[in-house]
C-alpha cells in the first residue's frame, strides 16, 4: 500500500509551457506504490517521476489537459506510418529502467540538442538524478531502448513507461537528435504492445494546446481527454475528443 512522505503545492511560477501564465503542481512523494494504484491515480489527471507524483494545480488555467489514446480504435496517420517505417530496422528492448554511462551520454547529447534548438537551459544529469528520475525501483516501471546495429549496436533512443493491469504510461523519451521522427515510432510501439497485451489505454501525459512541444499528442487518435481534476475519492469523467 502506497506510503506518503510528503505532500505539497507548489508556490506560483513562470510556466514552462505559456509565457503569459503561472504553473504550480501538487506533488506528492511516494513510496510502496503498487501498479494497481499508480493506475488509479493516471485515471485522476497524475504523472510520475521517481517517487514523486504530480498533477497541475493552477487556480487560474486549465490548459494541461490529460490525454489516453483509445488503443483498440487507434490507426496512425501516415506521417506517423512513415515514422514507424522509417526506424523499424532498429532493435527494440523493454526492461527494467537502469542507469549507466551510455544512458547518460545519449541524454546530454539530446540535451544539448534541445539547448541549441529550443533555447532551453543546460541541464547537468548525474548518475544519482538519473537513477532518482528515471530508474527508480516501482513495479510499473519500463524502460524501451532502441538499438542501431548498422551502427555497430549503438543506443539512439531511450523511452521510460509504466505499465499497470489496464493501461501503459509513456513518461519520458530521449534520443539521438540524428534520429529524428523516433519519437513517433517509440508510441506507435507502445501502442502495439498495449494492443498486445489487451490494455485499453496508452496515457500520453498533459497536451497543452498552446505549446508547440505538446500540441502534437492531439494527433494520435481517437484519444480521450479527462474532464476537471478528480479527487481520489471520485470518479473520474473522460471524454472522447472531437
Amino acid at each position: 500500500m502506497a506510503r506518503v512522505l510528503q505532500q505539497l503545492v507548489e508556490e506560483p511560477h513562470a510556466c514552462a509551457y505559456l509565457a503569459a501564465q503561472a504553473a504550480s503542481l501538487e506533488v506528492h512523494v511516494m513510496v510502496d506504490v503498487s501498479a494497481a494504484e499508480l493506475e488509479s491515480m493516471l485515471e485522476r489527471g497524475w504523472r510520475r517521476f521517481g517517487p514523486c507524483y504530480f498533477r497541475p494545480a493552477c487556480a487560474p488555467c486549465a490548459e494541461c489537459v490529460t490525454l489516453r489514446i483509445v488503443v483498440d480504435a487507434f490507426a496512425p496517420n501516415k506521417s506517423q506510418r512513415r515514422a514507424a517505417k522509417k526506424h523499424a530496422r532498429l532493435r527494440r528492448v523493454v526492461g527494467r529502467p537502469r542507469v549507466d554511462a551510455e544512458r547518460l551520454a545519449l541524454y546530454a547529447k539530446w540535451h544539448e540538442d534541445r539547448e541549441h534548438e529550443r533555447d532551453w537551459s543546460p541541464s547537468a544529469q548525474t548518475a544519482e538524478r538519473y537513477a532518482l528520475d528515471f530508474a527508480f525501483p516501482h513495479p510499473a516501471a519500463r524502460e524501451v531502448a532502441f538499438y542501431d546495429d548498422d551502427a555497430g549496436g549503438k543506443l539512439v533512443g531511450l523511452g521510460l513507461c509504466d505499465e499497470t493491469p489496464r493501461a501503459l504510461s509513456a513518461a519520458f523519451f530521449f534520443y539521438d537528435p540524428a534520429y529524428d521522427s523516433l519519437g513517433v515510432a517509440n508510441v506507435l510501439a507502445l501502442i502495439a504492445d498495449a494492443r498486445a497485451r489487451g490494455l485499453p489505454h496508452v496515457y500520453l501525459g498533459y497536451r497543452v494546446s498552446g505549446c508547440a512541444s505538446l500540441k502534437y499528442k492531439a494527433a494520435y487518435r481517437p484519444h480521450e481527454l479527462l474532464v476537471g481534476r478528480p479527487e481520489m475519492n471520485e470518479a473520474p469523467l473522460w471524454k472522447l475528443a472531437e
